[in-house]
């Protein structure tokens, strides 16, 4: 936030709701009507930003569907499904730092808006940027919906419990909403899962506050952002951790093990909620044999691990790779299930999962009532996932990341790595490339024409590899990209082994 039109400020944010207006107005015939959903989180300025862009969206004549008070990300898109509204707005920046915010655009299909979609309202935008804004005549026409949709959210979860009362486990767990608005939801999950006073809240971190004073980064993610709630949990005795980002649609969850506290990798919760309600669906290992087919879809993306499919290989389900960003994986979601096809469950491994029967985009706090309905059944996440290991094989996946100062270091990282050889190179370090694939120019070694069968993105930096196997697994697959909400470069090393839980715990393989 700040001062100028390369940063966000009431003036972009009324350029910006101006140029969406005007594209809603002229593709969507009955935008009007079907209105518009406008949320905001806790962040500085965030509401006065939904006002801005409420009182812009209303004076163009669009009916504004308003959220009265702080929400999480998850019920705009929600709602924009269940209202049948023309398009969604959150103000939020989710687990960035606290300087930011961010103006988060959701279509009429429920979904982030994506291309060729943002590139029409990128030019609506630049058509409308003198400031028209205004005082309405008489009262605001905003609809208020926060308790309705909250009401038809929460009946929805409930439809997500998988396990049986009678058989279900009171699970003490700890929970952090990391500053943001996460507890006012998170609060409820309990009482859905028959869990009452199960949960205990780490209170530094408990009510929101923009400034989030007790974390350097608000992403739980990052290294040393839960520690207040691991002293939590050692105080109270408890040995599972529950954590949601400021905005609530990322999820992360811990357990101590041999008094150790063991943090579950986005894949690894991935695979865990995966196979849980892959154990749901009929015809599978905890259901009556016969139904399960490859009309049956679980979807993840291009950076995550490989052991969703070898799971789906050896089960008889299918699985679908998009693009890193739910924007892609809800969009896929729709048209599958537009198909006729049954879409479980989507994840990617920086902690987001999404559930399509409750909405197109992440949500976390859907994901701790699943999560905890499974350890319900299971008891202990950490051994179950050391059980699915044994069955299908050890995935282990190395992530890591580095801060880059500007968009043109970016770039330059990029440029060098295209360089070291042509088309690609033979090896990285003692490895051998079995497979490489660059989604910006357009290549992929593997296909007969060298295009790439997933989408290419020119506006993104994305490298990925594959390598042979070595003595210690059975191959890596290594890729490298620019984030696309942080100034990051980030680095992905999935690699799988049939072997001992070795492949499970080292980090230099690559």
């Amino acid at each position: 936030m700040g001062a100028g039109f390369a940063r966000i400020n009431a003036v972009t944010i009324i350029q910006t709701s101006q140029g969406l207006a005007e594209h809603l107005l002229s593709t969507h015939p009955d935008a009007g009507r079907a209105g518009i959903v406008i949320g905001y989180d806790a962040r500085h300025n965030s509401r006065h930003y939904a006002e801005l862009a409420a009182t812009v969206f209303e004076s163009k004549g669009i009916q504004v569907w308003w959220y009265e008070e702080i929400v999480h990300t998850p019920l705009v898109p929600f709602a924009v499904k269940t209202l049948k509204a023309a398009a969604g707005v959150m103000v939020t920046a989710s687990h960035n730092p606290a300087q930011d915010n961010g103006y988060k655009v959701f279509g009429s299909n429920a979904c982030q808006i994506n291309s060729p979609e943002d590139s029409r309202i990128v030019m609506s935008i630049n058509e409308n940027l003198e400031p028209l804004i205004r005082s309405l005549p008489g009262e605001s026409r905003r609809i208020p919906i926060l308790q309705s949709t909250r009401n038809k959210y929460f009946s929805l979860l409930e439809k997500q419990i998988r396990s049986v009362e009678g058989g279900r486990s009171r699970v003490p767990f700890v929970y952090t909403p990391m500053h943001g608005v996460g507890l006012r939801y998170m609060s409820s999950i309990p009482e859905l899962l028959g869990m009452k006073g199960s949960m205990t809240i780490v209170a530094q971190q408990a009510e929101p506050d923009p400034d989030f004073p007790t974390v350097r980064y608000p992403n739980p993610e990052e290294k040393g952002a839960l520690d207040l709630a691991f002293a939590t949990a050692d105080e109270k005795n408890v040995t599972i951790v529950l954590a949601s980002d400021p905005d609530a649609d990322r999820f992360a969850a811990a357990e101590k093990v041999d008094n150790a506290w063991r943090q579950f990798t986005g894949d690894q919760v991935g695979i865990l909620l995966s196979y849980w309600l892959f154990s749901s669906v009929p015809g599978t290992v905890s259901s009556v044999p016969g139904t399960v087919s490859s009309d049956d879809y679980f979807l993840t993306s291009a950076v995550s691990s490989q052991m969703l499919r070898h799971i789906a290989e050896t089960e008889g389900f299918s699985v679908r790779e998009t693009l890193t960003g739910f924007k892609w994986m809800g969009s896929v979601a729709k048209d599958l299930r537009e198909q006729g096809k049954r879409v479980h469950f989507c994840y990617e491994e920086a902690q987001g999962y999404m559930f399509p029967e409750v909405g197109y985009d992440k949500d976390g706090i859907t994901a701790a009532l699943v999560f905890l309905d499974a350890c319900a059944s299971w008891g202990s996440p950490w051994a179950k996932l050391q059980s699915l290991y044994e069955k299908y094989g050890y995935f282990q996946t190395m992530n890591t990341y580095w801060r880059s100062p500007s968009i043109e270091k970016t770039l330059m990282v990029f440029a060098s790595i295209r360089s070291i050889g042509k088309p690609f190179p033979e090896n990285v370090s003692s490895r051998k490339v079995l497979r490489w694939r660059d989604l910006t120019v357009g290549y992929d070694s593997s296909t007969k024409d060298n295009v790439p069968e997933l989408p290419i993105s020119t506006a993104g930096q994305m490298i990925t590899c594959w390598l042979d196997g070595s003595g210690s697994d059975d191959g890596v697959r290594f890729t490298i990209r620019a984030s696309g909400t942080e100034p990051k470069i980030k680095s992905k090393g999935p690699r799988h082994h049939m072997g001992d839980q070795n492949a499970n715990t080292g980090d230099q393989y690559i």
